[in-house]
């Protein structure tokens, strides 16, 4: 099928129909190259972003009945 009688065929489908259309193309990209979407992790990243209290392993006022 040639590019332009493709473009038709697309452009005649409805809307919702469409995206479909270019999620697929979106996958097919994907998966004819997966090593694409992939970056690498930096070590350390989200260091300082995430804090944990001090009394985390303090037990809960709610359970003291239970100790």
């Amino acid at each position: 099928m040639k590019t332009a009688s493709l473009k038709i065929q697309i452009n005649t489908l409805p809307k919702n129909l469409r995206q479909e259309v270019a999620d697929f193309v979106a996958f097919l990209k994907s998966k004819a190259n997966p090593n694409s979407q992939l970056k690498e992790r930096e070590f350390g990243y989200a260091k300082g972003k995430i804090t944990i209290s001090e009394d985390f392993d303090e037990p809960l006022d709610e359970f003291k009945n239970y100790a």
